[in-house]
C-alpha cells in the first residue's frame, strides 16, 4: 500500500540552505529548490532534518541536482491577494542521492 503524500523526483538547488537547531539539538536546514520542467517551472521548499541535513550542507551546493524522496505538503501562501488559490509546496525530505554535481566543483575536485 502506498501514501498518496509520498513523493520522489529530481530538483535543482537554487539557495544556500538556511539552518536551525532545535531544543533537542537537532539540526533542521530549509531552502528552495527547483523542479525542472518543459514548461512549468515549480520552485518547492525541501526541509532536511538531523544527520540528512548535516549531509546536505557538506556535500551539495547551489546548481546542483539532486534525487529526493519525501513527503509533500501544501500550505497556504501569506499573500492572497495577487492569486487567492496559491499554495506553498513544502517537502519533508527523507532520502538524498546526487544526480548531477556542479561541473566546476568537480573539475577542481579532478586538478
Amino acid at each position: 500500500m502506498s501514501d498518496m503524500n509520498y513523493i520522489g523526483g529530481l530538483v535543482k538547488i537554487l539557495e544556500t540552505p538556511k539552518q536551525k537547531i532545535l531544543n533537542s539539538n537537532t539540526l533542521v536546514i530549509t531552502f528552495r529548490a527547483q523542479l525542472p520542467q518543459i514548461r512549468n517551472v515549480r520552485t518547492v521548499e525541501l526541509v532536511c532534518w538531523g544527520n540528512l541535513a548535516q549531509s546536505v550542507l557538506n556535500y551539495y551546493k547551489v546548481n546542483d541536482y539532486l534525487l529526493i524522496e519525501g513527503y509533500i505538503s501544501f500550505r497556504e501562501k501569506d499573500n492572497l491577494k495577487k492569486n487567492p488559490s496559491a499554495k506553498k509546496v513544502t517537502i519533508t525530505v527523507l532520502k538524498v542521492s546526487p544526480f548531477l554535481l556542479n561541473y566546476k566543483r568537480s573539475m577542481n575536485k579532478l586538478s
